[in-house]
């Protein structure tokens, strides 16, 4: 690959010679010493205009270690770095590219979107087009509305539930991630858990005062947390199943539990599907544990790779939003038409293939769990596996991971140097212990393959190291 000058920093006109395209079946094992000398100078030259040179913490590998690589393009199951290092992506830019990278459908819907507008700050039919969608696939949602960001459908939606229920506090579990507005960083994971921090600088104890945060899969917790407070609890709002402590199921009966309480105690229950929806299923995890939330956020796959989100819920609370009622929320550039555009092509694929696409990723990500966990086992290295269909994480622990204290309990420095040798092997994992990793359609069994194999080769260099 010859796309930059030897003094610029900016790609131009890249051009990829045709035999780097990925192959179905025939996965090119990188060289273990990966050339990174641009994406170096990348990450200088971000420095100087970006805080850590980054626009979100944990793409500095901070965690990991190493350098990071500066991606210059991506198709399908594959992602290319500016000095031609080719990678299997199992992050899949934090859960959207459920099609994988430039599926031909999403990008031919977002050039005829762009072509008659990137945007215009006015209503269109294609935000109804994309909310249908949505509301056949999760009936629990009877309206909704689209903003920018999970962080915009988590704060707009605890902003609904305390004026429904006229209460202030909010419920909500360690370890969990719901954006990064001041109420709801307390106990975080994520990014947070990544860095170490307990909570962010900046936020008031006045408004961390009004977040109860409880170990998550603890129905106890939640009991005595109501009866301390009584009649004052807003809304518990959960991961259904959590991505930003690593991927952690809920136990057996946990989500119901939740429903119940809510239910006997005038309180709303809010998922947080940004990650679980339409990834676990087309309808989501409320459609896998057959729970009828009263709001629901969503993000990631329902803008198709492009920026957009939602909450929504019962026509009782959506209808107090502005202009219908008295609760103020707004967005210029929610329901963007280029999201509109390659969330619905998404979700119509989705859709028309809902049996074949969710049996393939459930079958094809069991694979990989498996395949890598009896891989660290052979090795003698202690990991625990948690799946749920598409999300997996390997927790370098030797306890069962239920909650956050539990993964906290992980090895995040043998994380590290597992993730920078699946990086040296072709193989590029979410930077960090505590996210989950997600597979999409555009994996192949041959991808799964080369990943049991590099996992394999991983694990005997972190030995050699030692």
């Amino acid at each position: 690959m010859t796309c930059f000058d030897e003094m610029e920093s900016i790609p131009r006109n890249c051009q990829f010679n045709i035999a780097n395209r990925p192959r179905a079946g025939s996965p090119i094992l990188n060289p273990v010493s990966r050339e990174l000398s641009r994406s170096k100078r990348l990450q200088q030259r971000a420095e100087q205009y970006l805080p850590g040179g980054v626009n979100s913490p944990v793409r500095a590998f901070r965690a990991v270690g190493g350098d990071p690589p500066f991606l210059v393009r991506a198709e399908g199951a594959y992602l290319w770095d500016a000095d031609g290092n080719r990678y299997l992506d199992y992050f899949g830019s934090w859960g959207p590219m459920i099609l994988g990278h430039a599926h031909p459908l999403v990008v031919e819907a977002i050039q005829q979107a762009a072509q008659r507008s990137a945007s215009f700050g006015a209503s269109t039919a294609a935000e109804a087009d994309l909310a249908e969608l949505v509301i056949s696939a999760m009936p629990s949602m009877e309206k909704m509305r689209f903003v920018s960001s999970g962080t915009e459908a988590t704060m707009s939606a605890i902003r609904v539930a305390r004026a429904f229920t006229n209460r202030r506090y909010v419920i909500k579990f360690e370890g969990c991630y719901h954006g990064h507005s001041d109420g709801l960083l307390v106990k975080a994971g994520s990014g947070l858990a990544t860095f170490g921090l307990a909570g962010s600088a900046g936020v008031p104890q006045e408004i961390a005062h009004w977040t109860l945060p409880l170990p998550f899969n603890d129905l106890a917790a939640v009991e005595k947390a109501f009866a301390k407070h009584q009649d004052d609890i807003a809304c518990v709002i959960v991961e259904p199943v959590v991505g930003n402590m690593g991927c952690v199921p809920p136990s057996p009966g946990y989500l119901e539990g939740l429903r119940r309480i809510t239910q006997e105690r005038g309180s709303l229950l809010i998922f947080d599907e940004v990650m679980t929806g339409f990834r676990l299923a087309l309808g989501g995890a409320q459609e896998v544990f057959g729970i009828d939330a009263d709001l629901t956020c969503l993000g990631k796959i329902i803008g198709g790779g492009l920026p957009c989100a939602a909450f929504g819920g019962k026509a009782r609370m959506m209808n107090l939003l502005a202009p219908l009622g008295p609760v103020y929320q707004a967005g210029t550039l929610s329901g963007n038409p280029l999201a509109m555009a390659a969330g619905t092509a998404t979700l119509r694929y989705l859709a028309a293939r809902k049996t074949e696409v969710y049996a393939g990723l459930d079958k094809i990500t069991a694979t990989v769990a498996k395949g890598i966990a009896a891989a660290a086992q052979d090795a003698g290295i202690g990991v625990q596996t948690n799946r749920a269909g598409s999300m997996v994480t390997w927790f370098f622990t030797g306890v069962p991971v239920t909650d956050f204290a539990t993964a906290a309990t992980s090895d995040t420095e043998a994380f590290g140097r597992f993730h920078r040798a699946m990086l040296d092997q072709g193989v590029w994992l979410p930077p960090s212990q505590f996210e989950a990793a997600f597979l999409g359609t555009a994996h192949t069994t041959a991808d799964i393959d080369f990943t049991v194999e590099a996992a394999r080769k991983a694990f005997a260099s972190m030995h050699t190291a030692q």
